[in-house]
């Protein structure tokens, strides 16, 4: 596992190395060899970052590098303040900087960092997608956007020193290794969803075509290990059972690769499927998933990522626990590296 404290570089989804020169009085980042920021640094009583002198004029990819390291490298890290003459506009306008009661000095909240979109979701997030109330099967719920396709979150994780990312799932391509998962004796214990490969094409099929299910394949290094369904929950089945908000989000979890358990790679993908999901759609105020109540490992690792179980329920199925969590719990307690 890697030790983010002693770090000299990130890798970005976008193909470049994010380059850092730390030492205790100082900060210089770059970018594929080219400089993007020299800042001082002083770290009591709170990490106070100033442009060094002479360096060159401050751009907004130079604060979003300089805030990337500092909370990658140190999750503990919440905040740090900056003392500028002059600032980005674009830092203002999207958070990256929040002015204080001091003339001159801004901050940088970790808790604001992780909900900007990119690069992490690939593509800038313009906006939501319009609302419209529609109903289907009997429920109301807001007309859902098209489905993605392909990529949709790619971050390296500093703790494992590895990159986690979600794509699409490819009934062609993935066919073969959700048939061998789902009739994995430790999965069909919980999924019960052992069968033939056509009944898994049927399977898959289905709700790629429901426009309230995604499909996700979870990848440590561009390997596959996991599979997971993000529902809408409000036209979903669990919506009877709590007051679903219209764009509140639930997960069913499967780790298929026995080499990729273990309680710090849950904390890796959980975390990441979370932050997609938040980030997908900004109005989504709540994370769900309804674990089979007796399933006491998988519950402690959600709770371990800020889950909380409001209560326990009766599927015709299954008795489940409801475990939520909040996006404002998300964000204030975020623990990506």
């Amino acid at each position: 596992m890697s030790n983010p404290n002693v770090l000299t570089a990130l890798p970005l989804p976008t193909g470049s190395n994010l380059v850092a020169d730390e030492t205790a009085t100082g900060l210089s980042l770059s970018l594929e060899g080219l400089p993007l920021i020299q800042l001082q640094l002083t770290r009591e009583p709170e990490l106070l970052l100033q442009l060094h002198e002479g360096a060159a004029i401050l751009d907004n990819r130079g604060v979003w590098a300089a805030c990337y390291w500092l909370f990658a490298r140190d999750p503990a890290c919440q905040r740090v303040f900056w003392q500028l003459d002059e600032v980005p506009p674009a830092a203002l306008l999207s958070a990256l900087l929040v002015p204080t009661e001091t003339v001159g000095q801004y901050r940088s909240e970790r808790t604001l960092f992780w909900q900007l979109p990119q690069p992490w979701v690939g593509h800038s997030l313009t906006g939501c997608y319009p609302q419209q109330m529609v109903i289907s099967g009997g429920k109301r719920h807001p007309l859902r956007p098209p489905k993605p396709r392909g990529e949709v979150y790619r971050r390296f994780d500093a703790r494992l020193g590895a990159w986690i990312s979600l794509r699409t799932v490819d009934i062609d391509e993935d066919l073969a290794r959700f048939n061998r998962w789902q009739n994995s004796p430790r999965v069909a214990s919980f999924w019960q969803e052992q069968g033939s490969l056509e009944q898994h094409r049927d399977y898959l099929g289905k709700l790629q075509d429901d426009p309230h299910t995604l499909t996700l394949i979870g990848c440590f290094d561009d390997q596959p290990f996991a599979y997971f369904e993000a529902y809408w929950a409000k036209e979903d089945r669990i919506a009877p059972f709590y007051d679903a908000d219209d764009y509140d989000r639930g997960i069913h979890m499967l780790v298929g690769e026995e080499n990729h358990r273990g309680p710090h790679k849950v904390a890796s993908w959980l975390a990441a499927l979370v932050h997609y999901l938040f980030l997908d759609d900004s109005r989504t105020r709540r994370v769900v998933a309804e674990p089979r109540a007796d399933n006491a490992k998988m519950i402690g690792h959600m709770q371990g990522q800020g889950f909380h179980c409001e209560k326990e329920f009766d599927f015709p199925h299954k008795r489940a626990a409801l475990m939520a969590l909040g996006r404002e719990r998300f964000f204030d307690r975020c623990s990506l590296a």
